[in-house]
């Protein structure tokens, strides 16, 4: 029975051996398998002809695949750069547009109400000229309101014209490039 513990002592070691081998991988060398078996470095044997011109395209093809590879890396580089560089452009375009559309809005909301009193300045115009005596002060309302009506409607076209003028600039300028 002593005799036993020594051997599996040993023999249990050995499987410890060989299962740490395993899981470190198949790409172990010939010596090193011959120092986990106990055994002296044994040179391995030269593959035959057949495996050796197999493992050569093998790696000719695996080296392609790396270049191709890294081709394509490059490839999806670049498009990343160009999609950034255009969603900076857009995102730009978007808060210039938005912001002329605010300048619109404004103008345009200014162009109704400039309106509505000329309306209202009209309609107390008539009603004076229909009893007959026509009021200064209703003659002078009515300008005013004319007059803020066709101011609020040159902003409105100054504001179109910035939008047009904001526009040509980048034709303009990639032109001039």
């Amino acid at each position: 029975m002593s005799d036993l513990a020594p051997v599996e002592r040993r023999l249990s070691d050995a499987l410890e051996r060989i299962a740490y081998q395993l899981e470190k991988g198949p790409a172990v060398g010939g010596a090193a398998r011959g120092a986990v078996f106990g055994l002296g470095a044994k040179p391995e044997a030269a593959p035959d002809p057949e495996q050796a011109a197999t493992i050569a395209s093998l790696r000719e093809a695996l080296e392609k695949e790396r270049s191709a590879n890294a081709q394509l890396s490059e490839r999806v580089h670049q498009v990343k750069q160009r999609q950034e560089t255009t969603i900076a452009q857009l995102e730009r375009r978007l808060a210039r547009l938005t912001e002329q559309l605010d300048l619109q809005s404004l103008e345009m909301l200014r162009l109704k109400k400039a309106n509505a009193k000329l309306m209202t300045a009209n309609s107390g115009l008539r009603e004076a000229q229909i009893e007959a005596f026509p009021d200064a002060t209703l003659i002078n309302k009515s300008i005013s309101a004319e007059l803020e009506a066709l101011q609020a409607e040159r902003r409105a076209e100054m504001a179109e014209m910035e939008e047009i003028l904001a526009e040509l600039k980048p034709l303009l300028a990639a032109e001039a490039q």
